[in-house]
């Protein structure tokens, strides 16, 4: 399967990034095919000007030069992932601005719909899973992906996978995180997730 990565964190030298290598890694493994985007070192501007606003008076337009480059960037993939560090119990900015931007109208939704069989949304959260449970922040999270974004785009088959205390800073539970995600690309395409 080719499956396309998108990558959000400012630091090359971040959990997120390890996370992604160990992700990418599994896919690798698996036989599948991957192209990692780092929206940070690529240079994406989040910010969503007049070119780049949904037109509800048609669903052909042009979007700017950088987002109908990304647009056939998607079309390549069956697959998607995004891997990003969990701020405010929501996407950061940079990659909510590349939802907002590249997941337009007449593309995304509207007249069309994404044909991606499938996405997975990686997390990375600095706060323990029973916070999460308690504040039902997962579930928000989870609700706001996989309905509110992936299958109103036309990708039913939508996952969030959290990975939590990500400040913790021992050893075996970076190593539990980072084997969490190789084995998370290792099995993508299987339903049963490991």
């Amino acid at each position: 399967m080719k499956i396309l990565t998108v990558v959000s964190h400012p630091r090359v030298n971040s959990l997120t990034f390890s996370v992604a290598d160990r992700f990418l890694q599994g896919l690798a493994d698996a036989g599948h095919e991957t192209e990692m985007l780092d929206l940070h070192r690529r240079g994406f501007n989040p910010v969503l000007w007049e070119a780049d606003e949904p037109d509800w008076s048609s669903d052909r337009k042009i979007y700017s030069p950088e987002v109908e480059a990304e647009i056939e960037r998607m079309k390549k993939y069956d697959a998607l992932t995004y891997i990003f560090p969990i701020w405010w119990f929501n996407l950061p900015a940079m990659l909510k601005g590349y939802i907002d931007r590249v997941w337009n109208n007449g593309f995304a939704y509207g007249s069309n719909k994404l044909h991606h069989k499938q996405v997975l949304w990686l997390g990375l959260a600095a706060a323990p899973k029973e916070l999460f449970e308690k504040r039902q922040y997962d579930k928000m999270l989870s609700q706001l992906l996989n309905t509110g974004i992936a299958d109103y785009c036309g990708i039913s088959n939508s996952k969030v996978e959290i990975l939590y205390d990500t400040l913790d800073s021992r050893p075996e539970i970076f190593e539990n995180l980072l084997m969490r995600a190789y084995h998370l690309g290792l099995y993508y395409d299987n339903d049963a997730r490991v």
